[in-house]
């Protein structure tokens, strides 16, 4: 089954998992600047001029790597993007995290599937024993925001060149 049919099906909305409580939830970047541990995340959204988009209605799903999933890059990696003249590339990479629609682990437990993101390239989801998003683990699912669920992951996704 391929993993967009999945999109359709979302399940029942998983309370709000970075220890502080809200009436409602917030957008994806103001709950994930809100978990002080997305830093380079939040500042290579800014960087790419993706905050709006991000801030936007979707429902997205978003695969979000840690500072420490960043800091495991080759050194300069994350110095690199963030140049205005890699700007192009930074938005790739960022836009790789993204697929359309709210997908939550529960959708996926138990399948091998892929997903196309918004960048264009698929990623291949493996939901046998937790949830594996190409080589990266999903150590946080199902943080639901208003606009969509982030799914935190231990390792930075690189599209295919």
């Amino acid at each position: 089954m391929k993993f967009a049919r999945l999109f359709a099906a979302a399940a029942i909305a998983a309370p709000l998992a970075f220890g502080f409580s809200s009436a409602r939830a917030a957008d994806i970047v103001d709950t994930a600047v809100s978990a002080g541990s997305f830093n380079t995340l939040v500042a290579a959204v800014k960087a790419a001029g993706l905050v709006e988009t991000l801030k936007g209605a979707g429902p997205f799903t978003v695969f979000a790597p840690t500072d420490e999933a960043f800091a495991k890059l080759p050194a300069g990696t994350v110095e690199n993007l963030l140049k205005p003249e890699n700007k192009d590339k930074l938005v790739a990479v960022l836009t790789y995290h993204v697929v359309p629609g709210k997908v939550m682990a529960n959708d996926v437990a138990g399948k091998k599937t892929s997903a196309k993101t918004v960048q264009g390239g698929d990623i291949k989801v493996n939901g046998m024993n937790g949830v594996r998003i190409n080589d990266s683990m999903v150590t946080k699912a199902d943080i639901v925001t208003d606009n969509g669920v982030i799914h935190v992951i231990d390792r930075v996704l690189l599209p295919a060149s």
